[in-house]
């Protein structure tokens, strides 16, 4: 054999073995958890022989989620406040969901002293899991839960500064004690749908929410004139034989790009959206998580957006006004409204802080972590300028003359056949000079943002404040 045909042969051997190693890394580091969480895999089931499975927590140190002896003493998963935390926390049988998915690994992982674990092998007893101890803060949790009474939708409550999850709410509901025992039943329910987490994975139009991206084009588009802009309103604007009317039939009347925000009016947006160079639309949606991946490690479902240069007009009115094919979840609305409170830059969804052994030793503190900026400073600025506005003349005036400021947005997003029908939304940021919390409500068939979604963010905000 030749030299150089001998060089060829050693270089594929080594191409392969840094292959191979590559993808063992990867799986090691990167898919690990998806890989044990995954309901064909026994080594989870294998986990779950060797080690109890560890105690989440929340914020204020009360048990969430831990294992328990029933009265025949039986081991089961033991949900102490019911279906208050059902769907952020979820649940370990019938596969599992929430954060007892999120953080399976570590729960079946067991960090006590090595010579207690050596020891307990060879007597054959089970190991006790690492502890999870959550950003969750239990008195949120109930103001969003008493909030969405009544009604299907969702909350989430974000702190400002450092994208940690203190509350996230979906209703309806179910209790994770009886999964089991309920599953046929709460599984088969498709007019409920409990199971879904609808802050995570319930997509909605998103109404006039979709103005900040709106808004955010135009300013960008218009860096020195916009506050110029001027339009008049009729509650009806017409082009190539779409229509747009303003919520209700309002009528704005003369309209300055500040007050169009604020007053939420369709006819002006859509006027707007018109003038818009689609293309930097779609890539300020882009920009801001639109079909792209969420930072979190909760399942959730992309959003979805289609408006592109070839789209026709219809579709342009449409899509300005966040309407025609575009969906959102409630918790991608929370972490825009999160990057503006923040300057312009998205911080991770973490609703982890740190885990300990079972006795409490820390084992890992986890850091909240930036992920993208979506805007400038400068630019975050004069969106919150805006969204104060809306709170304190606009369609979020409930939230005027309170203890605390808020900068929100709030949203009527028709849906279905009916004229009129329409979710509720709301998503603001306390305190906007200094941000505290985030909150992001939405009502299913709740009509306009401003009836129902308001008032409902109102008292989580109260409860933060101790009101």
């Amino acid at each position: 054999m030749r030299k150089h045909e001998l060089w060829i042969i050693v270089y594929i051997f080594l191409a392969i073995f840094l292959s191979m190693t590559a993808y063992f890394v990867y799986t090691v580091q990167f898919s690990a958890k998806a890989t044990v969480n995954d309901s064909h895999n026994t080594r989870k089931k294998d986990l779950e022989k060797q080690v109890i499975r560890g105690t989440i927590y929340a914020a204020d140190g009360s048990v969430l989620a831990q294992e328990a002896l029933d009265s025949e003493g039986k081991e089961i998963r033991n949900y102490p406040y019911g279906p208050l935390f059902a769907h952020i926390v979820g649940f370990s049988t019938m596969g599992s969901t929430g954060i007892e998915s999120a953080a399976a690994v570590d729960l079946l992982t067991s960090n006590a002293p090595v010579s207690e674990k050596l020891q307990k092998e060879m007597a054959g007893v089970r190991n006790t899991g690492d502890n999870i101890h959550t950003s969750l803060r239990p008195d949120l949790q109930e103001a969003c839960y008493s909030a969405l009474e009544g009604y299907r939708g969702a909350a989430v409550v974000l702190e400002a500064k450092t994208g940690r999850i203190l509350a996230m709410v979906s209703r309806p509901d179910f209790d994770p004690n009886t999964v089991s025992e309920n599953w046929a039943q709460i599984s088969e329910d498709e007019k409920e749908s409990p199971l879904v987490n609808r802050a995570t994975q319930g997509l909605y139009p998103p109404g006039s929410i979709f103005k900040i991206v709106t808004l955010h084009e135009y300013m960008k588009e218009h860096p020195s004139d916009y506050e110029d802009y001027a339009y008049d309103c009729t509650g009806r604007i017409t082009a190539d034989g779409s229509s747009i009317e303003c919520f209700h039939g309002s009528v704005h009347g003369h309209e300055n790009l500040l007050e169009s925000f604020a007053d939420s009016c369709n006819t002006s947006f859509t006027n707007i959206g018109l003038s818009l160079d689609i293309p930097k639309l779609s890539d300020t949606a882009d920009r801001m998580l639109f079909k792209r991946v969420l930072p979190t490690d909760l399942p959730y479902s992309r959003s979805r957006y289609s408006l592109s240069s070839a789209s026709d007009t219809g579709t342009v009115m449409q899509t300005a006004i966040g309407q025609g094919g575009t969906l959102v979840t409630p918790l991608h609305i929370a972490l825009i409204t999160e990057a503006i409170a923040n300057g312009g830059t998205m911080m991770r969804a973490q609703e982890i802080l740190k885990k300990t052994n079972y006795q409490g030793t820390l084992i890992k503190e986890y850091k909240p972590e930036e992920y993208k900026r979506i805007m400038t400073g400068p630019e975050a600025e004069a969106m919150t300028e805006y969204m104060k506005q809306v709170c304190k003349t606009g369609t979020g005036k409930k939230l005027a003359g309170l203890p605390y400021t808020v900068a929100g947005k709030t949203g009527s997003a028709e849906f279905g056949n009916v004229k009129g029908q329409s979710h509720s939304w709301f998503t603001g940021f306390s305190n906007p000079d200094d941000p505290d919390i985030v909150v992001t409500v939405i009502m299913e068939n709740g009509g306009s943002g401003s009836e129902n979604a308001v008032p409902a963010a109102k008292k989580i905000f109260d409860r933060y404040y101790g009101l």
